[in-house]
């Protein structure tokens, strides 16, 4: 048990754990709607386009999440609008501001002095960095993400599996999926300082993708994805501080190769069956 307790006597190693726990549960859990309806493109050009806004932050001396936040807002909104003045396909949309602000946010960077290893924080986080007021931010956003999912469960269930009732019912679709955009906007800043913006993506996909091998029902697919979530942040900790290996990476690796195994062995779905 050693290996178990030896670590936790250091207290960054400790608030490492409960983000790490708690960025997994909030990206698998919403995670869930970006698989299910095919987003994950959109998951991943919004990673990248709150690279500006980071960098502005970082420049002005301003918290990270907060030039993060508004980056990734705006851009969710932005992306919104032009795809819903159908002009242009979603995708187009998405990759423009995608390279666009990504761009953007590589001029920026190398406006700083230090240009090499702040881009490799920016994009490849800082988990055993995080502090107790990165925890609380992060316990802030993450509860308004998760509790938000649970009041509006029904109204984005409909939206994503059955347009047309949503119509008949008059559900303001275009308010929720605005809505659903700028919760992967805030959940991507929640995972930001665990595994960086390059690696957020995986955080949002993995685990949801691997809890659709075991179920079909959303409520179970959203539970498994956070334990799978919760376990991959624990894991790839444990195993980024015993083989000195970067910890954002080695936490998105566990989810993969747990990905992985399910794929294989899945009972009735998986590839030896």
């Amino acid at each position: 048990m050693d290996w178990l307790l030896d670590p936790l006597q250091f207290g960054f190693i400790t608030r490492a754990l409960i983000a790490a726990v708690l960025v997994g549960i909030v990206c698998s859990t919403l995670g869930t709607y970006v698989v299910l309806r095919g987003m994950a493109f959109f998951g991943d050009a919004l990673a990248h386009t709150i690279l500006p806004g980071v960098v502005i932050a970082f420049l002005l001396g301003w918290p990270l999440a907060v030039g993060a936040l508004i980056t990734g807002v705006l851009t969710a909104l932005g992306i919104g609008v032009l795809t819903d003045q159908g002009e242009l396909k979603e995708d187009t949309a998405i990759g423009i501001i995608f390279v666009g602000m990504f761009a953007l946010g590589i001029a920026l960077l190398s406006t700083s002095g230090n240009y090499t290893i702040d881009l490799a924080h920016f994009l490849f986080g800082n988990l055993l960095g995080v502090s107790t007021t990165d925890l609380w931010v992060m316990l802030g956003l993450g509860t308004a993400v998760l509790l938000t999912v649970y009041l509006f469960y029904k109204e984005f269930l409909l939206i994503s599996f059955d347009p047309i009732l949503a119509a008949t019912l008059r559900l303001p679709a275009s308010f929720y999926r605005y809505l659903l955009l700028v919760l992967i906007a805030v959940t991507i800043v929640t995972a930001l300082q665990v595994v960086g913006i390059a690696l957020a993506l995986a955080m949002f996909i993995t685990p949801a993708a691997t809890a659709s091998l075991l179920t079909r029902r959303l409520p179970s697919m959203m539970g498994i994805a956070a334990g799978i979530g919760a376990f991959s942040g624990i894991a790839g900790l444990y195993l980024s501080f015993y083989m000195n290996i970067a910890s954002g990476a080695a936490v998105v690796l566990v989810a993969t190769l747990i990905f992985l195994i399910v794929f294989t062995f899945a009972p009735g779905r998986g590839w030896v069956w």
